[in-house]
């Protein structure tokens, strides 16, 4: 019958078997099972076996590395820097590449100490995330990024997707005015579009064909008018060309609205793209036309004169008579003037002035062949020969 003993240090030892002696019993329990050994060896291998339940509820801090590999150089980023740049936070109504470029705008602003813009870039744009944003730069894969085109790449990758860029295009494409909308509102709306997908992908001409067939009837009147109704006879940058200028024109007048439209007279060539506005449109329409057609003809007045300012600073003028279509050698002049300089190098030879004549240096060379003022020397009276 199993009974319970104490041992020396006082525990409670059971005695399965009667005949184990007390010092069998002693024996057992001074010498440690295996399972025991390599139990307590395990437990001095790891630093965490004898934590408190207290140091396990509140473990120390571990932060995972960065996403963004160190670079070599080094760049010291001063306080003022940080306050200046932009924030993201990662939401649907931000656009990722505004955020990029007015980043861009302000770190094109200073550099600090000699680096590169790319480090900076790269050093800097953490510091712009907040949020959603922020936890997502956090959440990308250890040492991944190593340059300023990667976290760029994968920074519009996150927050403009696929769905996004397709949403955008079809706003591109789909476009139309508004009722009532003036000619400027609607071609700012549709240049806003555009420039929230840079990376939509259409041909400028495309984009000119869009924003026309969304134009509405007035629109296309005007800017017909404007152009002498040869508006699809100009290629795609002399027609957006056209469009930016008629919408900074038509800013400061007084666009009819869908009511006076059902006043204005019937197209009258509407194949040939001809319309009849009303006549303070009409006039409106006139004048921006011809003051469109001067600053043309100025401008090409400009670089005329340009280069021929250009042509006349390459050819050395002729010195005789100052004219840049021959040089000196091949002046008509020429003959001329060296009749002249021998006809005067003879009569300084024939005449020498008087030191006390009255007139000194009078002689004016035109008067040599004049009979009375002829400086050629007399000639001897007629003597009639003897008679022999």
């Amino acid at each position: 019958m199993p009974y319970w003993i104490r041992d020396q240090e006082g525990r409670l030892v059971r005695i399965e078997n009667p005949q184990d002696t007390e010092l069998d019993i002693c024996v057992n329990i001074m010498d440690p099972r295996q399972e025991d050994q390599n139990s307590q060896h395990g437990q001095g291998d790891n630093p965490n076996a004898y934590l408190s339940m207290r140091d396990r509820m509140h473990p120390p801090r571990m932060s995972a590395p960065s996403c963004i590999v160190p670079p070599l150089e080094q760049l010291i980023i001063r306080p003022h820097i940080v306050p200046l740049l932009p924030n993201f936070h990662g939401m649907e109504s931000e656009n990722p590449y505004a955020h990029i470029k007015e980043f861009e705008e302000v770190c094109n602003t200073f550099r600090e100490g000699g680096a590169s813009i790319d480090l900076m870039r790269l050093k800097l744009f953490p510091f712009t995330l907040k949020d959603k944003a922020k936890i997502w730069l956090n959440s990308l894969r250890p040492r991944s990024i190593r340059n300023w085109v990667d976290l760029q790449a994968e920074f519009l990758k996150k927050f403009f997707p696929t769905h996004r860029t397709n949403g955008l295009k079809r706003q591109i494409s789909n476009f139309s005015a508004k009722e009532n909308e003036k000619f400027y509102e609607c071609w700012e709306r549709y240049m806003e579009a555009i420039n929230a997908c840079p990376h939509h992908g259409f041909d400028t001409w495309l984009l000119v064909s869009y924003f026309y067939d969304g134009m509405s009837s007035s629109m296309k009147q005007i800017l017909e008018t404007m152009c002498g109704g040869d508006f699809m006879s100009k290629n795609s940058e002399e027609a957006m060309d056209l469009l930016s200028y008629v919408s900074e024109v038509s800013r400061g007048w007084d666009e009819p609205n869908s009511r006076e439209m059902g006043k204005m007279k019937t197209p009258i060539n509407s194949k040939g793209g001809m319309y009849m506005l009303s006549e303070d449109m009409d006039m409106k329409a006139k004048v921006a036309t011809i003051a469109r057609r001067l600053e043309e003809l100025e401008l090409k007045k400009m670089h005329e004169v340009q280069a021929i300012s250009e042509t006349q600073a390459h050819v050395m003028p002729c010195t005789i008579c100052q004219s840049c279509d021959h040089v000196l050698d091949e002046c008509p002049t020429v003959p001329t003037v060296r009749e002249m300089l021998g006809d005067q190098a003879n009569v300084v030879e024939q005449f020498r002035p008087n030191n006390n004549a009255p007139y000194g240096n009078t002689y004016n060379s035109s008067w040599r062949n004049h009979p009375n003022f002829s400086w050629k020397p007399r000639l001897p009276p007629y003597q009639p020969q003897a008679q022999t």
